[in-house]
């Protein structure tokens, strides 16, 4: 086996050692939340068919959980998790894991009970009344009638519910990497934010692969409840057993990690994950991944020790989290959010990486020349006629708000989207000016120009290694990570980034962080 994985692409190889854990965490959800969801379906849909106003209410319920995007439901089950579990660390001493596995099994849970309730209401008031009435004829009692006639008779079309909410739950699944649950959707959020397509369709099959089976065995199922055929619904139990408990295999034998290491969403968190938890295993250490977290999510997990450790940037900490707008030096920022950090959440700051990640304003360079635009100040008497584009968190952030203040920008047309289709066009020209990241390797690859920021609007943004509360004293991981500090240098990191997002031979993060390492200690 290892010649052959030895043989693949690097990125193939490295999809496939991924997938036991992946598919694993993934099944383990996607059972946890049907399970749930069946318990909390039928007895409900049981009532609502014996009170006409209550089915009303419940089926409109589920209907209109349906219509909010699972992003954004899978997204608002976090805090609202945070605060009771802080509420319960007060109240009765015991905090619980906000991130990962509750937001997600809960959203999750809530989005397969329509199809289970509305084939269940169908199918028990699709009985034919006459059938009702025999049964009442010969005495049995409603408990009995329900039990014996209705469920059995509406079974069909209950297990035609189960199925589709089976395939939307796997579906949905996917999108549980944005909260800190692994699941086959982290192959597809690595892979649009490096450029690694092998990664996504690999995500991408997995998903509809298991999808397909376990619908084709819950159909082997339904078939042969409906006619009574013992051993083929034998042969669909014993099948579906075999592929979760398969799957989920890979979730049950991994062992307890040491340290949980977060990271947001593009391609230089994935790396600088990947460099950590290397100095990590190095030390004999182990870790585990949260990655693909907003800024937002990605700090209070911190703060509340969900996450151990993940680098952020000082001008995140210092609009986002501070709300500072004021304009003063690098080292006065570093020295006032350090003391902020400390002293209002309990987080350490490990120390600064040695390169910044700055939000800038970016155009190709033959466009910028042919207008003249050198800085953000001239860029203003365009601006109204351009389409600006950004990635998904810049124009809800302080720092866009900041921009507008200083220039007084109005741009005809701002567009949000993932920062790899983000550099692509506006080398297509599908925008003229971008929200680009000082660090990204793309800049070169697409010869951009980074303008300059005359007002000094945007803050300044040093790569700052975070600690939780409760690992600031931890000495086997500060250890570990204080080679780190101060040795990432910007034309490092630039060169590392672009080593996964070029268009030939790609280097996976893992590799990336590994060359990385490697030209920090040398030869």
């Amino acid at each position: 086996m290892d010649e052959i994985m030895n043989g693949l692409d690097p990125r193939i190889a490295d999809a496939f050692s991924r997938l036991p854990d992946y598919l694993g965490q993934h099944v383990l959800l996607s059972v946890s939340a049907l399970v749930l969801g069946l318990s909390l379906s039928l007895p409900l849909a049981i009532v609502g068919v014996r009170s006409p106003r209550m089915r009303w209410v419940l089926l409109a319920v589920a209907s209109l959980i349906q219509t909010i995007p699972s992003l954004a439901l899978l997204a608002l089950f976090y805090p609202f998790l945070l605060a009771l579990s802080l509420l319960s660390a007060k109240l009765f001493g015991v905090q619980f894991s906000a991130l990962g596995f509750l937001p997600s099994l809960l959203a999750l849970t809530l989005y397969t009970m329509l199809p289970i309730l509305r084939n269940t209401v169908t199918g028990i008031l699709g009985v034919d009344a006459d059938i009702r009435e025999a049964a009442q004829g010969v005495g049995m009692t409603q408990t009995q009638i329900l039990f014996q006639v209705e469920l059995p008779l509406a079974l069909p079309i209950i297990m035609a519910g189960i199925r589709t909410a089976t395939v939307w739950v796997i579906g949905t699944a996917t999108l549980a990497t944005a909260v800190g649950q692994t699941t086959l959707g982290n192959y597809i959020f690595t892979g649009l934010q490096t450029l690694n397509w092998i990664f996504v369709l690999f995500g991408c099959a997995a998903a509809a692969i298991l999808a397909l089976i376990i619908d084709q065995l819950l159909a082997l199922a339904e078939k042969a409840i409906a006619r009574r055929d013992r051993p083929r619904l034998a042969a669909a139990a014993a099948g579906l057993l075999l592929v979760l408990g398969a799957s989920a295999m890979g979730a049950v034998v991994q062992p307890r990690a040491q340290y949980v290491i977060g990271a947001k969403g593009f391609a230089e968190q994935y790396i600088l994950v990947s460099l950590m938890a290397d100095r990590l295993s190095a030390a004999g250490l182990s870790s585990t991944a949260r990655s693909g977290l907003g800024s937002a999510v990605v700090f209070e997990a911190l703060a509340a020790g969900d996450v151990d450790v993940y680098v952020d940037y000082s001008g995140t900490v210092w609009t986002n989290y501070m709300r500072r707008t004021d304009s003063i030096s690098r080292e006065e920022v570093l020295r006032q959010m350090t003391d902020w950090l400390d002293e209002e959440h309990d987080v350490g700051v490990l120390g600064v990486l040695g390169f910044e990640n700055a939000y800038a304003m970016a155009m190709r360079r033959d466009r910028a020349e042919e207008l003249g635009i050198r800085s953000i100040a001239d860029l203003v008497r365009h601006a109204r006629d351009m389409a600006v584009g950004g990635d998904v968190e810049i124009f809800g952030r302080p720092e866009w708000q900041a921009l507008e203040d200083a220039y007084g920008l109005v741009f005809r047309e701002q567009r949000q989207m993932q920062p790899t289709f983000m550099y692509r066009a506006v080398a297509d020209g599908e925008v003229d000016v971008i929200t680009a990241f000082s660090s990204d390797g793309r800049i070169v690859q697409y010869d951009l120009v980074l303008l300059d920021d005359p007002e000094q609007a945007i803050p300044p943004y040093d790569a700052v290694v975070l600690i939780a509360p409760a690992r600031r004293d931890d000495a086997a991981l500060t250890e570990a990570l204080r080679p780190l500090i101060g040795a990432v240098t910007i034309e490092r990191m630039r060169e590392a980034n672009l080593s996964v997002s070029r268009n030939e031979n790609p280097l996976t993060t893992g590799e990336a962080a590994r060359r990385l390492w490697q030209d920090i200690v040398g030869p």
